[in-house]
């Protein structure tokens, strides 16, 4: 998308989900030598995980940015386009960014609602999960809900001439994970039998890195279905 902060963008690839969970790690670490659980890890083997991630994670990433950055075609859009941006007019708040995001985060979050609960209890619990094929089908079609609802409001945004679509695009898709995470509160006060301080920051604190991931993933099938949608849509305006 004719983008030039190639540089940060390879250092996002290699810190933005990698540095929170080590950040949340190292908690939750020391929380458990604090306690003295066998749930910690020890010294070296976090030191030898770190060497594999800078010897090995972060090279590999730099390398793979360069190489596409020279090897990319050029950006061609669609039909013609304007050399400045046009005016966004004043819009009403429910079509801001928030009240779209609760919008698009409700309907796949309400697909997978069922099957969240005996993840959790497979997860946190002392249940064996076994129903694999339908774990999968439930992925399936939060990947499809996801893409098809983002691109709804992405029609919706450009029907009201507000063209900047693709942070909005990302943060609908990925707001399953905020209500992944909401369900966390649910599952642990009304579901689960855990209690204390240790237990309550193992769950919370790894499944915010759990969500974040799914965040991270739904926001870039969102911003990707969008993405082609409206190559779609404008590849059929004939100029004159």
């Amino acid at each position: 998308m004719e983008g030039e902060l190639w540089v940060r963008n390879i250092l996002l690839t290699c810190f933005i989900y990698c540095g929170p969970f080590f950040l949340t790690f190292s908690a939750l670490n020391t929380v458990a030598i604090a306690y003295r659980s066998t749930a910690a890890l020890p010294f070296g083997t976090i030191v030898i995980i770190i060497i594999i991630w800078g010897l090995v994670t972060i090279p590999l990433t730099v390398f793979g940015g360069i190489a596409g950055k020279n090897n990319r075609a050029d950006f061609k859009a669609p039909c013609r386009t304007n050399k400045y941006p046009r005016e966004i007019p004043q819009l009403p708040w429910y079509r801001s960014t928030v009240p779209q995001m609760i919008m698009a985060g409700f309907l796949p979050f309400s697909a997978i609602y069922v099957e969240l609960y005996y993840i959790f209890a497979s997860v946190w619990g002392h249940k064996v999960y076994i129903i694999w094929s339908i774990l999968f089908i439930v992925y399936i079609i939060l990947i499809i809900v996801t893409a098809f609802i983002t691109i709804a409001l992405t029609y919706f945004q450009l029907a009201v001439e507000d063209h900047q679509w693709w942070w909005r695009s990302f943060l609908c898709g990925g707001s399953t994970g905020l209500f992944v995470y909401g369900y966390c509160f649910y599952y642990y006060f009304a579901r689960s039998d855990m209690s204390g301080f240790m237990q309550t920051a193992f769950f919370f604190g790894y499944m915010a890195c759990v969500c974040f991931g799914f965040f991270l993933m739904l926001g870039t099938i969102g911003w990707r279905a969008s993405l082609l949608f409206v190559r779609h849509i404008y590849k059929a305006i004939k100029c004159e």
